[in-house]
């Protein structure tokens, strides 16, 4: 099994993520969102499994900075705005076996 975790270094989630899997021996690839952004076909295919709601980083600068109108946005629209601004992607994302994300959620 492999699991790949998107997200960036500094995020506290993030860090807390990374010790439990070291903690539970589990192997991992970190990819750092800042430098390697997924593409807009990876986020598509994740936004198809999980939906956009549960990707989002709501607590983040860049979510605040959209307008009001993000609200009505529809799947395709948040799509595009996750490949503009990684950073509007809630972190960290799970990934296993390259094919769909696992829900980080709660």
């Amino acid at each position: 099994m492999s699991i790949q975790i998107y997200g960036i270094p500094n995020c506290g989630t993030c860090k807390k993520a990374f010790q439990w899997l070291k903690d539970n021996a589990v192997t991992y690839e970190f990819i750092n969102t800042k430098e390697q952004p997924p593409t807009r076909e990876t986020i598509h295919n994740w936004v198809d499994s999980l939906g956009f709601q549960p990707m989002r980083n709501t607590s983040g600068q860049s979510y605040r900075a959209l307008g009001d109108d993000k609200k009505e946005w529809t799947s395709e629209k948040w799509v595009e705005a996750f490949a503009r601004d990684a950073m509007l992607l809630k972190r960290p994302l799970f990934v296993k076996d390259g094919t769909y994300p696992l829900n980080n959620s709660g």
